[in-house]
């Protein structure tokens, strides 16, 4: 309940506690303590008043009651943006795939599992948002036709039609309507050239790129490395950091261009 009101929780420490048990349940430690403090009284509120959606997560695309095609994706990334969107004022909607990750403090959470339901949660809260970041790793692909029970295992190879899932970055910004839209492009080749392909094909703003095969960038870990690129042609290339502060720069970047739209004449926003 209190994480539901935005309180910043600060986890008890693990060890041997006076009862004779261990486990949770020691005074966190002092510098984890005035971390947290630090962040919650310097954090700036830049986003007060503006609502962000965000996706997360990956999704699981179902070939039988069993089995289902995925991707490697943790939610980190994701995640670390609602988190840090709410820190800084706005009032956040999260639509997550499966993940094992904890609801940020203060994020209203939706819990999807497919493509399309994905895509139907976003379509429903579309209309209260005035930011939209789509984070999530969303399959590709879908089977066809799955079965209704366990395909057995023969000494055969094994077919499966796979048909196009749909596209949500594509398919929300063609309805965004001065609405700024952020898109994720992760990548193994070709990554600036991909990306800005990516931002005029999708009708987006920002395109958030990174090469997944560099070390200490894409799934699994803690921090990331990526490049911001940007509809005002303006290409923005970060060290590796923790997700936790590229989510900081992904939302400068992100109020940044708000400015830059805002300041333009309504006939040159025609297009927004």
């Amino acid at each position: 309940m209190l994480r539901k009101r935005g309180v910043r929780v600060v986890e008890p420490g693990e060890g041997y506690l006076a009862c004779g048990m261990t486990g949770p349940g020691r005074l966190a430690a002092q510098e984890e303590i005035l971390k947290a403090v630090r962040e919650v009284v310097e954090a700036q509120q830049d986003l007060a008043g503006e609502t962000v959606l965000v996706t997360a997560g990956p999704t699981c695309e179902d070939l039988d009651p069993v089995r289902f095609i995925s991707n490697r994706s943790s939610g980190k990334m994701g995640y670390a943006v609602a988190e840090t969107a709410a820190r800084r004022g706005a009032k956040v909607i999260l639509i997550s795939g499966p993940t094992a990750l904890e609801t940020p403090a203060g994020v209203e959470r939706i819990d999807v599992r497919t493509a399309e339901e994905m895509l139907r949660a976003a379509q429903s809260r579309f209309a209260d948002v005035s930011i939209a970041i789509f984070a999530a790793a969303v399959a590709d692909y879908r089977p066809g036709e799955p079965a209704a029970t366990k395909i057995k295992r023969k000494n055969e190879a094994l077919t499966i039609r796979l048909e196009p899932n749909p596209d949500i970055l594509a398919t929300m910004a063609k309805e965004k309507s001065g609405r700024l839209v952020v898109g994720f492009a992760a990548e193994t080749e070709h990554v600036a050239e991909n990306a800005r392909k990516k931002l005029t094909a999708k009708n987006a703003d920002l395109i958030v790129a990174n090469d997944v095969t560099a070390e200490g960038a894409g799934f699994d870990v803690d921090t990331n490395i990526v490049t911001i690129f940007s509809r005002d042609a303006r290409d923005l290339p970060l060290p590796r950091m923790t997700k936790a502060e590229v989510a900081q720069r992904i939302l400068d970047e992100v109020m940044r261009l708000r400015g830059v739209l805002r300041s333009k004449p309504a006939s040159h926003r025609a297009g927004d």
